[in-house]
């Protein structure tokens, strides 16, 4: 009978370990978002009574939960989009033409990883306000703070950095000669970068999306610090610890973790449905020169 190696043994018992470490919060905010307020007060690891779905009808009605899930819905997929849009061409030119810039851009890029959004967020407030004040001066109504889509064009810029290093990445992994052939047969640049080389990008594309989703779509430091209106628009996670503060004051616990479920549920699902393409990605590409 064949007998695992020790070393094998640890690492299941630490990755299991971990699992639980995960999976038991997870089920415990599930478990809980289906209570009646009376079943806090007793043990937290009993079971409910009976599934009391009204907390997520009060959460996404009466706490606008659904409202700033579409909020969430808007300014990810604007985020992404306008991402994708600039950072695949980017990355496609920096990573297969040389040109004067070319390693002056790079840097600059590189650099970008090294620098937290959370650190540039005020800075990028204060200009917001001089150019709302701007725009009043010369009769203009406000648009920069309290508007979703500026937060997604915010998003999308401070994911650049990252997304560009990554496709970069994959990109001079693919040969040449793909390009080669498609040149021959009269295949223009743009072309070229839309029929042959996304396509076989395709792992590193999904890769990107799901952690640039991730990324926006948990985000709270630049959402509530650019949406400043008590009675505006509001994204999901600043919606949420709004709906915990009020909740924990008037102990509704149940709707509470039910707004928690509502913000998971999405992440949860796109994971599944991705999880192979994403360790595909992951284990595909590198830099190279």
């Amino acid at each position: 009978m064949h007998k695992l190696p020790l070393k094998k043994i640890l690492i299941y018992l630490v990755l299991g370990l971990l699992a639980i470490s995960i999976i038991i919060p997870v089920g415990w905010v599930f478990v809980a978002s289906v209570k009646q307020n009376n079943e806090f007060y007793g043990s937290p690891w009993k079971l409910p009574e009976s599934f009391y779905l009204q907390n997520f009808a009060d959460a996404w009605g009466s706490a606008r939960m659904g409202e700033y899930m579409l909020n969430s819905i808007i300014v990810t997929a604007v985020a992404l989009a306008i991402l994708l849009v600039v950072a695949l061409p980017a990355a496609y030119c920096l990573s297969r033409f040389k040109f004067r810039l070319r390693k002056i851009l790079k840097v600059l890029f590189m650099a970008g990883l090294f620098i937290n959004v959370n650190y540039i967020v005020v800075p990028i407030f204060l200009m917001f306000i001089d150019g709302d004040k701007a725009l009043k001066s010369i009769g203009l109504s406000p648009l920069f703070l309290n508007n979703i889509y500026v937060l997604a064009l915010v998003y999308a810029a401070t994911a650049l950095p990252f997304t560009i290093y990554l496709l970069s990445g994959y990109f001079v992994t693919i040969p040449r000669t793909y390009e080669e052939a498609a040149y021959i047969d009269g295949s223009g640049y743009l072309k070229t970068m839309v029929k042959v080389i996304l396509p076989m990008a395709r792992p590193s594309i999904i890769t990107v999306i799901l952690f640039n989703f991730l990324s926006f779509w948990n985000e709270y430091i630049i959402a509530i610090t650019l949406l400043t209106d008590p009675k505006g628009a509001k994204t999901l996670p600043v919606g949420l610890m709004n709906l915990m503060k009020a909740q924990n004051a008037a102990a509704q616990y149940g709707r509470m973790y039910a707004g928690l479920v509502l913000v998971m549920l999405p992440t949860l699902i796109l994971y599944i449905i991705v999880q192979k393409k994403l360790t595909q990605g992951m284990t595909l590409g590198g830099l190279k020169e």
